[in-house]
Formats: structure tokens, C-alpha cells, sequence
């Protein structure tokens, strides 16, 4: 029998751990409030949501120009979440209730406060001037290239004391490293290191194939009649061939991969490529992200056949050996209950999320089926959406998470850091706890019986014939068998398939019962049968 690792079988989930439980009352969460929350997450018996591992966002030394992806200190906890002491409390109590720890690692760049850059910054003869990427305008002053900032904006930002720009890929306060010096990348590994001597599991490394540039530096080629987000996107106006997976990058990968395996941590790796460049990171990743249902507007489709096809030419696409994931929600994009539009559609998309082949990694929040946050102009947070524009800010979804229907939804006892959502009286853990039908229910009854059925958590995939807007698909291992059958059209449809079973659950909690060769599937409804 195949033996299947842990992060093989189990659901990942992700906090956002500013917004998801504050236990000292200054309006952001902490590690603490993690630590709080952790029955909820999984306590063993399926009262609990039942995940398996926890993915945290940067809780590191910020000043949180990009909200602690802009890492002051990569071994220490910032004051606001804690300490270490409690970050090896959360380890320890995440471990005895069997759930793994995954965490952030940002490699490509560190805050313009981290003690390296104040280093490299004080002079052009400084030891670690050269662990960062440096330049001289050109002879007319220019800028050093034509590199455009993910955020709006050059690339570049002007450092008067040395009279040198410097490269920044993100916010100015967001230094890149220069991975090229070997000095970097020994102290990149060793960070690995420090993690995982504390017991962490796995690392989900942030645009990891993003820091390797071509060592020259040339002018990105323009790409023609390119939709920006506004006049100040350079970014997307560019083919980002020599800043982004660069030849090289897998020897680099390849290098951090072999630090991970000192201790058999995992390797996630945030990597936004088209199907076919993804599938060669696998060598180095255990779970490049798959993000073919993320990103732009056509990737937000409700189409079985848009589905269907992407998941298949995934699964035909793998190499030997390695392994799918699947994401439908993050800290970085609007969320799922937003982008779809209606609860139906979020429950149909869950249950698809948890009995396709692959990990399914869940963002928190969406099991409670939480819309984006209502974000004024003045309330904005994100640097993206105040460089580019409220309608492109990430805070949306970053709101905190509803916990009951007290003020500021048992998040906190004050004002909160970004407003909490307006539906959060009536949507919230504590009330749909109690409704036998919730969406979260649905999240926690499959998960757990998703824990004990080998077909739904490593078995086999296959898709079926289906009727128009109807996606459908088999799960089997050894003689057990499982059909889901996802119904994205505006009407009920009949759909026939091989064999009887019994109707495990539906999208919505509402049907149970023995079908035989056939069955009805409601619109925006999706079925898990267990096979005879």
C-alpha cells in the first residue's frame, strides 16, 4: 500500500494573523489569539472544523509598510503578536492537538529597517553593501533600468547618503535581496534553520521565484496594448522575463530544498505561472501553489467546463510522483463568497475544493462564507490599493474574522484595525454552529468525513460524462468509490452514472437518501455519493 505524507492527506488552512483573534484588546490579532481559537480549529472530535494544518502569515519584527511581509527581523516575533515564548506555546498546543505549522518565509526581500539593509545602506564600502542590489543612474541621470514596482511605480528608489538607487520589487520599504552572494543565501538557509529547531512544519515561501534576477539587469520588453491599473503601473505593462523565474532559479530552489530536508519540512512555494512552468518547480516544491482559479477577472468564471478543464489538464500535466493543490481563497485576492455571488455558489465551490485530488488549502473565514470587507478610501490600509486605487486593495479581505454577534464580532473589545464586516450579527461562528444547515457545517462534516474515506483524501480522480454546466467526477481507492457531481447551470439537471449509492451530503444539508443509476442535481448544488 502507498504511504501518503501528511500534508498528502490533510486540509491546510490559513490565518491572516492580524484579523483573526485579538486576546489583549488593541483591535489586531495575535499569536495568542490563535492559541485561543485552536478547538475551534480542531480538537479532535467533529465539534471542531477539523483542519490539519495551519498556514500563518508574517508575524515577524515589522513596521508594517506591506503588514509584515516587510521582515525587520526573520527570527523574532514582533510585540504586537507575541513573543517567542508564545509562538513555541502555539507550536506546542498546535501539536498536541495534531495539527501541523506551517509559516511564512519572505526571501526575496527584507524591510528597509532590517539591520542588514541599515548596514548595507551606510556605505558603498560596507560589508553587506552587496547583499542587496544597488545601482548608479545612468550617465543622464536616469534610472538604472526600466523596472516597474508590483505596487506602482519604478523599481528604484534614490538613497541620497550613497547617491546609488536601490531595487525594490514591491514598496520602497521592501529592499530586494541580492540572492547572487553567497553570504545571502547561507543566511536565508539559516533561517530555515531557526524555524525549524522550534518545530515548524513547513514553510509557504512568499514570490519565491522572484528572487533570482538576470545579473545584468536589462529593460524589461513592453508588452503592447497591456490593460494597467493605472498610469503609475509600469509593472503590468511589462514582460517580467528577467525578474521573474529566471534561468537559474531551480538551482536555487534546489539548494533550500535540501535545508528542508534536514527535517523533513514542507515546501510550499507562491509561484504565479501558467500550467506548464509550474509543473517544473514540483522538482523543488512539494506544493507549488496552483492558482489556476485565481488572479485575473477571467480566472473568476462559474463554468463547469472552465473547471474541468483546467483541473484535467492539471492532473495530465503532473510529473511522476508529484502531487495536486488546490486554492480558492487567500490574504491577496477578493473573496470566494465575493468573486461567486451568492452562498450557494461558496458552498458548491467548497465541497469541490475538498473532494478534488490534491491538498486543498482554505482561507480563513471562507467556511463561514464571509464576503470582502466594505473598505472606504480613507479607511485603507493595503499599500497596494493606496498606490493603485481603493478597487485594487487586498483589504478586503483581510477584514477580521466573525466569531459571534457581539461588538466588533468577539474579534476584540475595541475598535479593530480594519472594520469588521456589517453581516457579522448574523454570520458568524457561534451562530452557525447551531444551525444544523450552515455553510460552516457543511465545511466540517466533510472535512471529518473526508479524514476516514481514503477515496476522498489520496484516491484516485477521474472525470465522467456529464450533462451541459455539470462537472462530474470520480474518487476511488482500492474498493471504496466516490461521485461528486457539481451542477454550475441555472436549472435542475438529471445526471446518470454507473452503479448505486447513497447521497452522503449535499452542498446545502438538505438531502440524504439511496439513488440508482440517476439522480436530480438543483442548480448551484453539489452532490458527494458514496458508490455501492
Amino acid at each position: 500500500m502507498t504511504e501518503f505524507a501528511w500534508w498528502q492527506k490533510g486540509v491546510v488552512y490559513q490565518i491572516y494573523p492580524r484579523s483573526f483573534m485579538d486576546s489583549n484588546n488593541d483591535g489586531i490579532g495575535d499569536l495568542q489569539g490563535i492559541i485561543d481559537k485552536l478547538d475551534y480549529l480542531n480538537d479532535g472530535t467533529e465539534k471542531s472544523l477539523g483542519i490539519d494544518a495551519l498556514w500563518i502569515s508574517p508575524f515577524y519584527p515589522s513596521p508594517m509598510a506591506d503588514f509584515g511581509y516587510d521582515v525587520a527581523d526573520y527570527c523574532d516575533v514582533d510585540k504586537m503578536f507575541g513573543d517567542l515564548a508564545t509562538f513555541d506555546k502555539l507550536v506546542e498546543e498546535a501539536h498536541k492537538r495534531n495539527i501541523k505549522l506551517i509559516i511564512d518565509y519572505v526571501p526575496n526581500h527584507t524591510s528597509n529597517e532590517h539591520a542588514w539593509f541599515i548596514e548595507s545602506r551606510s556605505g558603498k564600502d560596507n560589508p553587506k553593501r552587496d547583499w542587496y542590489i544597488w545601482k548608479d543612474a545612468k550617465p543622464d541621470g536616469s534610472l538604472p533600468n526600466n523596472w516597474g514596482s508590483m505596487f506602482g511605480g519604478a523599481a528604484w528608489t534614490w538613497d541620497e547618503n550613497t547617491e546609488q538607487y536601490f531595487f525594490h520589487q514591491f514598496d520602497p520599504g521592501q529592499p530586494d535581496l541580492n540572492w547572487r552572494n553567497p553570504e545571502v543565501e547561507k543566511a536565508m538557509h539559516d533561517v530555515l534553520r531557526f524555524w525549524m529547531d522550534r518545530g515548524v512544519d513547513g514553510f509557504r515561501m512568499d514570490v519565491v521565484n522572484m528572487i533570482w534576477k538576470h545579473p545584468d539587469m536589462p529593460d524589461q520588453p513592453l508588452i503592447e496594448d497591456v490593460k494597467v491599473r493605472n498610469t503609475d503601473d509600469i509593472y503590468q505593462g511589462q514582460k517580467q522575463i528577467y525578474s521573474f523565474s529566471y534561468d537559474g532559479i531551480h538551482d536555487v530552489h534546489g539548494r533550500i530544498r535540501a535545508v528542508l530536508d534536514e527535517q523533513d519540512a514542507l515546501a510550499i512555494g507562491e509561484i504565479w505561472v501558467d500550467l506548464e512552468s509550474r509543473m517544473t518547480y514540483h522538482k523543488n516544491f512539494h506544493m507549488p501553489f496552483n492558482f489556476d482559479f485565481l488572479g485575473d477577472w477571467e480566472r473568476y468564471q462559474w463554468d463547469a467546463d472552465f473547471f474541468r478543464t483546467r483541473i484535467n489538464a492539471m492532473e495530465a500535466a503532473l510529473p511522476d510522483g508529484a502531487w495536486a493543490n488546490y486554492v480558492l481563497g487567500n490574504h491577496d485576492m477578493p473573496r470566494l463568497a465575493s468573486r461567486y455571488g451568492t452562498e450557494k455558489r461558496s458552498r458548491m465551490a467548497g465541497m469541490m475544493l475538498l473532494t478534488l485530488r490534491g491538498t486543498p488549502t482554505l482561507y480563513m473565514g471562507d467556511e463561514i462564507g464571509m464576503p470582502n470587507g466594505d473598505i472606504k478610501e480613507h479607511q485603507l490600509q493595503d499599500p497596494q490599493g493606496i498606490n493603485l486605487g481603493v478597487e485594487h486593495t487586498r483589504d478586503v479581505c483581510r477584514t477580521p474574522m466573525q466569531w459571534d454577534d457581539s461588538g466588533y464580532a468577539g474579534f476584540s473589545d475595541v475598535e479593530t484595525w480594519l472594520p469588521v464586516n456589517e453581516d457579522y450579527q448574523t454570520r458568524n461562528v457561534a451562530t452557525q454552529l447551531t444551525d444544523e444547515t450552515s455553510i460552516l457545517n457543511m465545511y466540517r462534516k466533510l472535512m471529518w468525513y473526508r479524514k476516514t474515506h481514503l477515496s476522498l483524501a489520496v484516491g484516485d480522480y477521474q472525470a465522467i460524462d456529464a450533462p451541459d454546466n455539470v462537472f462530474a467526477y470520480l474518487r476511488t481507492h482500492e474498493n471504496e468509490r466516490h461521485l461528486v457531481i457539481l451542477n454550475f447551470g441555472d436549472s435542475a439537471q438529471e445526471v446518470e452514472f454507473d452503479g448505486s449509492g447513497e447521497i452522503v451530503m449535499n452542498s446545502l444539508l438538505t438531502r440524504s437518501g439511496n439513488v440508482d443509476g440517476s439522480v436530480t442535481v438543483e442548480s448551484d448544488e453539489g452532490l458527494l455519493i458514496r458508490l455501492d
